[in-house]
């Protein structure tokens, strides 16, 4: 069997978020990167763990990106995995990232697709749902567990009020959130084998891109706390009433 994982790179949670270019562009100075979470510890630990329960299995990752991006990508590669695929292409479009991955998963003649549920940058959670649909492959979506049975996997799911279980077969696409594997962190030995471990760059195919950022906005700030003692209820209410006009 094999399995594809996407990797993708995000800003450490403590970056202090700014914008450049007339609040179009994000700004990287000074900020921390790391493998977005939702890819690293369930996505890709998930696929460790099938590699070791079958270790015929071959699993290799891909990233859409500049060569900036090499370096969390080796990161990736200390947790396990056979080798990488960096897409050398800069994209904040779907759209194009998801043709890039779904191109890479036909030529290498993948069985299972693994994405986090979401980047924790732009929470688009729409990269799973486009490669799926890109192979016409099934895709199960907000993934907690998952196990295979030859050809069949069976998966357990996240809805509104419960669990859901369904049952697909392969190949497959899975979006993968909290539950379905534990965070690992890389041993000496990962480290050391992940530099010579291939890291093979490839060139994208021509896609149009569907969208293109017009700007962002930070949320506004928030306002000071105002502290009420608490044998002077009046003045509560009439803060509540007046300023904050809840009641």
């Amino acid at each position: 069997m094999k399995i594809l994982v996407c990797i993708s790179k995000t800003p450490d949670t403590t970056a202090k978020i700014a914008f450049t270019d007339n609040n179009t562009k994000f700004a990287t100075e000074g900020v921390q990167w790391i493998i977005n979470p939702y890819d690293e510890w369930y996505a890709l630990v998930r696929a460790i763990e099938l590699k070791e329960k079958d270790p015929t299995t071959v699993l290799h990752l891909v990233n859409v990106g500049g060569s900036e991006n090499d370096a969390i990508i080796r990161k990736a590669l200390a947790l396990g995995g056979d080798e990488a695929i960096r897409v050398n292409l800069e994209s904040q479009d779907s759209f194009t990232i998801a043709s890039q991955i779904a191109q890479v998963a036909k030529d290498g003649g993948y069985d299972l697709v693994f994405t986090g549920k979401e980047t924790i940058d732009y929470n688009g959670s729409s990269i799973g749902g486009m490669v799926a649909e890109l192979l016409d492959w099934p895709y199960v979506s907000l993934a907690t567990k998952l196990e295979l049975n030859g050809s069949n996997a069976s998966l357990t799911r996240e809805i509104e009020g419960g669990e859901e279980t369904v049952e697909a077969s392969l190949p497959l696409v899975v979006s993968a959130q909290k539950g379905m594997a534990e965070q690992r962190i890389p041993n000496m030995k990962g480290i050391m084998g992940a530099r010579t471990k291939p890291l093979k760059v490839g060139e994208p195919v021509a896609v149009e891109a569907l969208t293109s950022i017009a700007g962002f906005e930070l949320p506004p700030a928030k306002a000071g706390v105002k502290l009420v003692p608490a044998d002077n209820p009046e003045e509560l209410v009439r803060l509540l009433h007046e300023e904050a006009k809840v009641i």
